[in-house]
């Protein structure tokens, strides 16, 4: 009797162990390949939401827009024209960006052509989708505009909003890339 409860103890074990051993399923070639192909692409996700990172906080960077709104509900308009964009490096903005002016209509279109060194503000704060970049200046007016990008990382597309006092605020989607 003892010889027999020893080796049905010594069968469960090696039962045991066998079962945690081969806890690894065998795949076919083809969800091999699906596995390897799943993680190829889980690494260059991750490896571009580390380059917008680092774009970011370089402060070297280049908003190009692709369409922008009059808010609250303006209609949409695509920007085609590649010389548009807003260039923030080393404190300095670099704008040249179509900006609807008017509080009622008729609206206007014109364009904000300026190069400032004195971007007053600025502040980066990390968000659960990515970035929020605001700064503000004065586009050598009386009054001040209000800058406030929000970069979405896993995408790598941003938000540019420009707030002032006298007009509604006007909304850019599109881009980030890096300025060398």
């Amino acid at each position: 009797m003892r010889k027999f409860i020893v080796i049905a103890l010594g069968v469960l074990l090696c039962a045991g162990a066998y079962t945690v051993i081969g806890q690894k399923k065998m795949l076919s070639p083809k969800e091999e390949k699906r596995e390897v192909r799943e993680k190829r692409r889980a690494d260059r996700i991750a490896e571009f939401e580390k380059h917008v990172d680092s774009i970011v906080l370089s402060r070297n960077f280049q908003f190009n827009p692709q369409t922008m709104q009059r808010m609250p509900a303006g209609p949409i308009r695509q920007l085609l024209n590649p010389q548009f964009n807003l260039g923030i490096w080393d404190g300095t903005m670099d704008i040249c960006l179509p900006y609807i002016k008017g509080y009622v209509s008729p609206y206007y279109v014109t364009i904000l052509n300026y190069t400032i060194g004195n971007v007053q503000g600025y502040t980066t704060e990390q968000t659960n989708e990515g970035w929020m970049v605001t700064f503000s200046t004065s586009l050598f007016t009386a009054s001040t505009y209000t800058f406030t990008l929000e970069i979405f990382t896993r995408t790598g597309g941003a938000t540019l909003t420009i707030t002032n006092p006298w007009y509604n605020p006007v909304q850019y989607s599109g881009t980030i890339t890096q300025l060398y």
